[in-house]
């Protein structure tokens, strides 16, 4: 097709043809708090489901911002941290199109998400705005009750995507402000899996993937029965780790020797 002709199409073109369509942004923003794997929630303080707990996010704007900008911008506004500032790891999810996901389907409008999952080191309490009653981090063992939306399942992919992406990436050091010690490392693992991984067979894994982490100066603070400082390690440059690491079996946990 010609440019002119192009320019033809669209003039007659009319988007009323279609029924009313859009697309927002969701975020489970994961991090590591007291031992735990967290998320990050925010209180809608706005119809749907207003006063209920939902992943942070919103409407893409139509003609001005790609998701990925949506993502950042709707993080900000919602929690006032941003993903860049922060040194987050952002990826895309998935997208949601269930008709039923979203309310407004019954005033004739389909909502479609777009779930980005991002992991973060050592971050803030966040700070509630724009259409946010309330934002706090939540243990993902002992989330509020029900969340907003599809919300569920949204969280459910990102913590599942996660868990997968320990085994045979470097992910994990993401959740880590450096340096940080091996057995903070682990500890991530544990955080994540609900297991750590057995402590020799996890030092030595990690140490002999070329550009899983390198050596950073100095040494870390002494144990408590004062035995020798850990080394200390920063991120290193490899993306994957192969053979991949394995999960530990689920059941019931043992006590580390």
């Amino acid at each position: 097709m010609t440019r002119a002709g192009e320019a033809a199409w669209l003039r007659r073109y009319d988007p009323a043809e279609f029924p009313p369509f859009a697309v927002t942004v969701d975020l489970a923003i994961l991090t590591v708090r007291d031992g735990s794997l967290q998320v990050l929630l925010v209180r809608r303080d706005e119809h749907p489901f207003r006063g209920w707990w939902a992943l942070p996010g919103g409407h893409l704007h139509h003609g001005v911002e790609s998701a990925d900008a949506a993502a950042q911008r709707e993080l900000v506004e919602e929690t006032g941290i941003d993903t860049r500032a922060a040194g987050l790891h952002v990826e895309q999810l998935a997208t949601y199109s269930d008709p039923q996901r979203d309310p407004r389907i019954r005033a004739g409008l389909q909502v479609v998400s777009i779930g980005y999952v991002a992991l973060a080191p050592s971050m803030p309490d966040p700070v509630a705005g724009s259409d946010a009653a309330d934002a706090s981090w939540w243990p993902v063992q002992a989330l509020p009750g029900r969340l907003a939306f599809d919300h569920p399942r949204i969280l459910a992919d990102a913590i599942e995507r996660v868990r997968a992406k320990l085994e045979y990436s470097t992910i994990a050091t993401s959740f880590l402000t450096e340096p940080f010690s091996l057995a903070e490392l682990r500890e991530v693992y544990r955080a994540v899996w609900g297991r750590a991984p057995d402590p020799a067979n996890f030092r030595r894994k990690v140490l002999a993937t070329a550009g899983f982490v390198r050596p950073a100066e100095g040494v870390g603070v002494p144990t408590a029965a004062g035995g020798r400082p850990p080394e200390l390690y920063r991120r290193g440059t490899a993306d994957l780790i192969a053979p991949p690491l394995a999960r530990p079996a689920a059941g019931p946990a043992t006590a580390d020797r």
